[in-house]
């Protein structure tokens, strides 16, 4: 039986728009934002250093300013200015609150940098209900390995087996399934709203 739901923020409950915002914000062509996203995002720097805890925001700018010199102003911009990378999943967030209310514990476990997680998330209602939560860089962890999942069965005491979890990465969905635990991929906003609208007829 679930009794616990756990879900990713990015994509999930919130949008992630960071190639609107190489685009239409910054102005870059279609081809250039994604060079520049795929220089900034499947990279050591960002993931075992700002998602995993080890840089701050102004010293991954500096990394990447080592490595990619000509393109620094656009990803010093693009880092400096994360409020407008994600957008507001309202509905989500009041079907995760009904679903509490129906007795479901609510838990996070996201892959995010200390800074960028904070200002994605500031005032979001979804903060209100939650009974826990891991982010990568308060435990030095990442999805999709095991022990990300672990630290958070272990912290609050959760069966794998009682736990679903909801994340748009099918990475990450493999790896939470090898630690036992139920997990759905988001393919979109659509789809998600329409999950937990099933759930709560249950």
């Amino acid at each position: 039986m679930i009794r616990n739901l756990i879900f990713d923020v990015g994509d999930v409950l919130v949008e992630y728009r960071w190639f609107e915002m190489l685009t239409r914000d910054y102005g870059l062509s279609e081809a250039e934002a994604k060079r520049i996203g795929e220089e900034m995002f499947d990279n050591e720097i960002w993931v075992q250093g700002l998602d995993g805890g080890r840089l701050s925001l102004e010293e991954a700018i500096h990394q990447y300013e080592l490595k990619y010199p000509d393109d620094v102003d656009v990803m010093g911009w693009f880092l400096r200015n994360g409020e407008q990378m994600a957008v507001k999943r309202p509905e989500v967030w009041d079907k995760v609150a009904a679903l509490k209310e129906n007795g479901y514990k609510i838990y996070l476990l996201s892959n995010y940098s200390e800074e960028l997680f904070h200002v994605h998330t500031k005032g979001a209602k979804f903060l209100d209900v939650l009974d826990g939560g891991v982010v990568s860089y308060q435990v030095h962890a990442l999805k999709p390995d095991r022990e990300i999942y672990e630290i958070l069965l272990e912290k609050y005491s959760l069966k794998a087996e009682e736990c679903l979890f909801f994340d748009d990465r099918m990475d990450n969905v493999e790896g939470a399934k090898k630690a036992g635990i139920q997990a759905i991929q988001v393919t979109s906003r659509e789809m998600l709203n329409e999950t937990l609208d099933e759930m709560l007829t249950k």
